[in-house]
């Protein structure tokens, strides 16, 4: 099909990227992402997902833009204080890139619709910020066969990892179950949240370009006060997970 002169100009700068050329372009346009949670981890994400030129978004919040938000959630400004949450992202990333089609869903993702929220999509991003949530869209993802990045940001630093099915432990693999519901949340670093939610629209697109590797089997740990980053080498899938064990029949393991 080709791209259109406009397109070419707009993407320029990665077309010329051997990985990319205009195949990939292509690819990411006919791509969709799904990011639950608009506020630190999914801005920036969503952010350079659309700038990429993905060509759907999905976005999942049900909160409105609140002052304390906006330390670190740059979808949204001032001026939008009180507004939907993703009604304000959806007016930002079409005024950044016109072309990606923004799916907004104003709900809380949760155990009854989760499985419908993500049965469209590619791949999706864990851009949430309680344990509960974590370990659902886990559970969803396993069970639904769909890709996904999980990460996490507490005070100065932050983790991510990626799923892919049959190819490496899920989070649960890993975590095993939530904390006690009576865990405190962390403050955190609005520049942290663009580090590991950059980092996560990565994980997306070299998902849908195929190149690279993934974070598949890796726990990427950052520290931004000793500007370090580090790669844990998980263990290989947990034959007595909950969700994608030899044994697992349907249940989340929430214990």
């Amino acid at each position: 099909m080709g791209l259109t002169s406009e397109q070419t100009k707009r993407y320029a700068r990665q077309l010329i990227l051997e990985e990319m050329g205009t195949a990939g372009q292509e690819k990411l346009s006919k791509a969709s992402v799904l990011i639950i949670g608009a506020g630190g981890l999914g801005s920036p994400a969503a952010l350079y997902l659309a700038a990429a030129g993905v060509g759907n978004i999905g976005l999942v919040d049900a909160d409105t833009v609140e002052l304390s938000n906006l330390q670190r959630q740059i979808l949204h400004t001032t001026n939008d204080l009180g507004r939907a949450k993703v009604v304000s992202a959806r007016e930002t990333l079409s005024a950044v890139n016109p072309e990606t089609a923004v799916t907004v869903y104003r709900q809380f993702a949760d155990s009854e619709n989760i499985e419908k929220l993500v049965e469209t999509y590619d791949f999706i991003l864990d851009a949430t910020d309680n344990f509960a949530s974590k370990f659902m869209i886990n559970d969803a993802c396993v069970r639904a066969k769909k890709p996904f990045s999980h990460a996490g940001i507490a005070g100065f630093g932050g983790q991510l990892m990626t799923y892919v099915p049959g190819e490496g432990p899920c989070y649960r693999c890993v975590f095993e179950n939530p904390p006690p519901k009576d865990t405190k949340k962390n403050g955190a670093i609005g520049a942290v949240c663009g580090v590991i939610g950059s980092l996560q629209a990565m994980e997306a697109i070299k998902y849908v370009l195929g190149i690279g590797d993934l974070l598949v089997g890796k726990l990427l740990t950052y520290d931004g006060l000793k500007a370090e980053f580090r790669t844990i080498h998980l263990p290989r899938r947990a034959g007595g997970c909950a969700v994608c064990g030899e044994l697992a029949n349907g249940r989340t393991g929430n214990g």
